[in-house]
This record gives C-alpha cells, structure tokens and sequence, in this order.
C-alpha cells in the first residue's frame, strides 16, 4: 500500500488550528477516508475531534508542572520531550494502519516556538519525514493580517519554519468567512501595492517592513497559498489540490535527499561496525599472543625472576625489574661512569680538600 501523507499543522496561538484539524477530518470521514489523527498539545483541555493517539493519554501536563516547577510553557516544551522519547512507537502505529488511512494529520501545540525550535520538534519532524511523505502547513489568522506589518511578521515566521523544516509548504489563510483573503495574495504578488500600504505606516517598524519585504520576493514565488474557513469548510477542495502538489514535490525532490541520507548513515554505520570488529579481532590476538607468554608459576623462583609472573604483572613491571640493569643500558653511558669514578675517588678527594683546608688556616695564622 501506498506510504500515507502526513500533515503537519502548525501556526500562531488563536489562528484556528485545531479547528481546521477538525474540519480536515471530518471531510475525510465524509468522504469513507478515515484519516489517522494525532494530538501533541498536552495542555489543550477539550479537543473537538477524536485523536487516534493523543499525547494527554501518555504525559500528564500539570504533573509535568509540578514535578519539575515549570511554568506553562517549559511544561509544555518538557511533556513534548517525554513524549518524543516513544516517538518510534507513534511510528509504528502509523505503518500498521497505512492501508486504512491515507493521511496522518498532526495538531501541534498553539505555542508554535515550543514545537518549531526545540529538539522534540525536530525528532517528530525528521521521523515523519524520513519514513512518510510529509507536508507542512502553516495556518495564518487572515482577519488579524490587515495590517500590513502584522502580515510581514506571519510571513517572517512561516519563511523560518519552511528552511528549518526542509518540507514542502502551504499557507493556509484561516477565517476566510470574516475577510477575504484577496488583499493578502495581492501584498504576495505585487510589490508595489504592498508598498503603499506601508507608506499609510510612520513607524520604525515599517521601515524594517519595507526593507524585510524586499528579501522575500522569491519565497513568494514558490509558495502555495490556500483561502480556507475552518468553520464553513469552504476552500477545502483548493486545499486537497495543493496538498497532492505538495506531496509530488516531496516525491520528486525530498524524498531522494532522505534516501541518500539514510544510506550515507547506513554505510557509517557498517564501516563503524567493520572497524569495531576488527578491533576486537586485534584484541583476541593481542590477548593469544600474551597467553604464549605465560609460564606456569615456580615455587622455586625468587621474587625477581620474571618466569614466575603472569602476563599482565609482566607488562607492568615490565622494564623495571631490574633497577641496575636499567641504569647500565641507559643511553647516557660516559655520564654514569664518570659519577661511578667519581665515587670510587670520594675518600682521596676529601683528605686533599682536608689538607687544603689546614695549610690555609696554618698561613693565616702565621700571618695574623
């Protein structure tokens, strides 16, 4: 069976996430396309959809909370960790049911940096994609991107999620049914129009608008963007279309960067193994070559004869059985054997320096 398509959904706090997530399921059900539904937002009190896996069944947030003496955010950062270190068994899940379900659709926590930027995030992100043809979409609240500065900034934020994630990527604009989204479509492909509604702005912040919009003119040109109303359920057709798109870009230029990632890891880790054989095979012949060594304990032998000592009390007094054999072998010869004559003449030299001593006390005297 064809692998099946996960959905990752992510956006800003209030941009109708998981109301979307909703309303994507129960048009799949609508349509006997049962997807598999996964909840990690462990701090979400009522969830509007029925979740296959949800993440409050494994990590108690409060708990977390209290343990730990973490704030709202750091316990929801902290039970996303906990629950990426079982994440291969969510895997597992998956493949068992990719012949019932066609799509795997994520809801993510409303605190977007929590999921984005940290290590949790990342792990779920690579899984999926390493094994799933994944997709990314950004759910952006269009009633409150009128602003034109508002708007730059959600559109910052989905550019840094698309090259941190390295996914095919759709902009779902949410809340169609209060504003259209038209006005932001037209800001995306024409620079100009953009342009004046800025100048209707006075603010430091626009000027650091203008020069941002400039930078983003390629990411506009490459992106997919849906009008969608998560309470209606209209745009959802256009929704599916881009999706199918999505995931013919992942097939044909993500999914081989995948492939010959995981081959790249795949032959580290046989030449790692490879040389961690080898290196025990030299290990074996080292310990052989030392038995051989080995001669049977003497009751006879003093306590310096090296035939009464094993292998390794032979390797560490190895060089030091003999303290005088040392020192007649050592690479400073001439040296040694000056300070042995000199030791042989020690009692002649001191009687001269005696001798020395007193004749120069006898002319001191004489001379007093």
């Amino acid at each position: 069976a064809a692998a099946p398509v996960c959905v990752l959904v992510l956006g800003m706090a209030g941009s109708g996430k998981t109301t979307f997530v909703q309303r994507l399921a129960a048009q799949l059900q609508g349509q006997r396309c049962p997807p598999y539904v996964i909840n990690l937002d462990p701090a979400v009190r009522d969830l509007p959809f029925p979740a296959n896996i949800d993440i409050r069944d494994t990590v108690k947030y409060k708990e977390v909370m209290k343990q730990y003496g973490l704030g709202p955010n750091g316990g929801i950062v902290t039970s996303l960790n906990l629950f990426a270190t079982r994440f291969d068994q969510v895997m597992k899940f998956i493949e068992k049911r990719q012949n019932a379900s066609k799509y795997v659709i994520i809801d993510t926590p409303g605190q977007i940096e929590v999921f984005t930027w940290s290590a949790s995030g990342t792990i779920i992100t690579e899984a999926l994609a390493s094994s799933f043809p994944s997709v990314v979409v950004y759910v952006m609240d269009t009633s409150r991107s009128t602003n034109p500065i508002t708007f730059m900034s959600n559109m910052l934020y989905a550019c840094s999620i698309l090259y941190k994630t390295k996914l095919p990527f759709i902009v779902v604009m949410n809340k169609t049914d209060i504003i259209d989204h038209s006005f932001a479509v037209e800001w995306m492909q024409d620079f100009e129009t953009f342009q004046d509604a800025l100048n209707q702005e006075t603010s430091y912040v626009s000027n650091l608008t203008r020069s941002m919009s400039l930078v983003l003119d390629e990411f506009y040109s490459s992106l997919k963007v849906v009008g969608v109303s998560a309470v209606l359920g209209t745009g959802l057709e256009d929704f599916f279309v881009q999706l199918s798109k999505a995931v013919d870009e992942y097939e044909r230029e993500y999914r081989p960067e995948y492939e010959r990632l995981r081959k790249t890891l795949a032959s580290i880790s046989t030449i790692e193994k490879a040389q961690s054989k080898q290196k025990r095979e030299q290990l074996e012949h080292l310990w052989k070559d030392m038995g051989t060594v080995c001669v049977q304990s003497n009751t006879l032998a003093g306590p310096d004869d090296a035939s009464a000592m094993g292998p390794s009390d032979l390797i560490l007094t190895r060089g030091t059985l003999d303290e005088e054999d040392e020192e007649r072998e050592s690479d400073t010869d001439d040296i040694d054997h000056d300070v042995t004559e000199q030791s042989h003449e020690e009692p002649a030299f001191r009687n001269f320096m005696e001798e020395t001593r007193m004749k120069y006390q006898r002319r001191s005297n004489q001379d007093e």
